[in-house]
């Protein structure tokens, strides 16, 4: 392959550039689609300027490959990966060799697709929405794949974690990857097999701060922080077997027992070590299980740790609509102590999930979990942007979200007394000048002086 030659090209770079101007609403990450069957996707990738593909929209792009007689996919999985890694990275702007392979299968297969905008949580499940025979291939791990062509095929090679936070590491690793996708696009070509590549990430990547010019800007930019954390990580889903009836979210998940910090997020969302067997769904009741095993600091003496979420579905009158609840929650140590709190300020119609930006023990969140036992008098919660749905999931997609924040905030308030003090002063004085009356007798100074005679 020369290599090189396609490195020189910035093609690919500049119709990224191009595509990706407007402000995204939730974070997307690119797809990259590339075949070695024939004409599959008759599209202007113009037409998709701006826009986020969601979980049904992607799969129509994927119809394609599905209707076809003969149905193989390489997808190319990556941890993270943004747009702009497209320009940081690229080869025109360095002595980077990312994207090279990509770059050269873009151009010279029979077929691509670019997607520059996708939504990570479409992305998440694409793997998991193939009823084909699976082969899972790691980066550093040989292909030697003993496939039957007349089957479908779905073969999934999980690309090294690149670390944002390094651009020289980062640089380096994605260089790997390319080579990783060139070798394993290669051999199948070499086996003579029809397939199409996918290459995408299970969430977006770091955007830089410095890289002004390239940076994408969301929501308000007076006096905000720069970003320098990842984007957030996919939502723990409870199947009941085959369809998603619980989500849960949360950026950190931390629990304080006497004093000492115990931090769940990782194990809950980002290595998904904790165990939701024991969670139940029903159309009126639902129960999230979560499990884990203490280890993270010896001197701790709880070894075991189970936390339940316990939601409702009821019918009230007075609304006439279903609306769920989050009525209690339970912090069960070593399977034999059980803290019960009560939950103030969790509701929302059952169509909606529920959303807040803090929720815990304290009474300054704004859902508070109060210890109802002596035993959960020695726990402390603290959960961040807290979103949980527990009835009526969909594509396994959170549904809008209540938020907690109620109409009149503190801010709101402020203003508002404000507003009427200034409004009340202002009608008191013009009450005073309308009320204003004049003297019914004045001097006359030709005539005598007009005497007051005292008191």
């Amino acid at each position: 392959m020369t290599e090189d030659r396609w490195c020189l090209q910035p093609l690919l770079w500049c119709t990224f550039i191009n595509l990706f101007r407007v402000t995204p609403a939730v974070d997307p990450v690119p797809l990259l689609m590339w075949s070695t069957i024939g004409s599959l996707w008759n599209l202007n990738n113009g037409t998709q300027e701006g826009h986020i593909i969601k979980n049904e929209e992607l799969h129509a792009f994927l119809n394609p490959i599905f209707n076809h007689g003969s149905q193989n996919i390489v997808l190319f999985l990556q941890n993270e990966l943004s747009v702009e890694d497209f320009t940081r990275y690229s080869p025109h702007n360095g002595d980077s060799k990312a994207f090279c392979n990509i770059q050269y299968f873009l151009d010279t297969s029979n077929s691509s697709l670019v997607l520059p905008a996708v939504d990570w949580r479409a992305t998440n499940h694409l793997k998991d929405n193939f009823n084909w025979i699976k082969f899972q291939i790691y980066h550093d791990q040989e292909m030697e794949l003993e496939m039957d062509p007349s089957k479908p095929n779905l073969i999934v090679v999980n690309l090294a974690p690149v670390d944002s936070m390094n651009n020289l590491k980062t640089a380096q690793t994605l260089a790997n990857n390319d080579k990783v996708i060139g070798m394993t696009t290669n051999a199948l070509k070499g086996k003579g097999l029809w397939f199409t590549g996918i290459y995408t990430a299970l969430r977006p990547s770091v955007v830089i701060s410095h890289s002004t010019d390239r940076m994408i800007h969301t929501g308000r930019q007076l006096l905000a922080m720069d970003s320098t954390s990842s984007a957030p990580h996919p939502p723990l889903n409870v199947t009941n077997g085959t369809n998603t009836c619980i989500l849960f979210y949360a950026t950190s998940l931390q629990l304080k027992v006497n004093g000492t910090l115990i931090d769940l997020t990782n194990e809950t969302f980002i290595s998904t070590s904790v165990d939701t067997n024991s969670s139940a769904c029903s159309t009126t009741n639902a129960t999230l299980s979560l499990k884990y095993s203490v280890q993270q600091n010896p001197s701790i003496s709880v070894k075991s740790l189970e936390i339940r979420f316990l939601m409702r579905n009821s019918f009230y009158t007075g609304s006439a609509r279903h609306w769920f609840t989050l009525d209690f929650v339970e912090i069960v140590q070593d399977e034999v102590h059980v803290g019960l709190f009560n939950v103030s300020g969790v509701s929302t119609p059952q169509e909606y999930s529920f959303h807040c930006q803090v929720v815990g023990t304290s009474s300054l969140y704004g859902a508070i979990f109060i210890p109802a036992n002596k035993a959960a008098q020695a726990w402390t919660i603290t959960i961040f942007e807290f979103q949980i749905q527990g009835f009526n999931v969909e594509n396994n997609l959170f549904a809008h979200a209540s938020d907690c924040t109620s109409y009149f905030t503190h801010a709101i308030w402020m203003a508002l007394v404000t507003t009427l003090t200034l409004l009340y002063i202002l009608t008191y004085g013009i009450h005073m000048i309308m009320h204003l009356t004049t003297n019914d007798r004045f001097d006359d100074p030709k005539g005598q002086a007009l005497t007051v005679p005292p008191d």
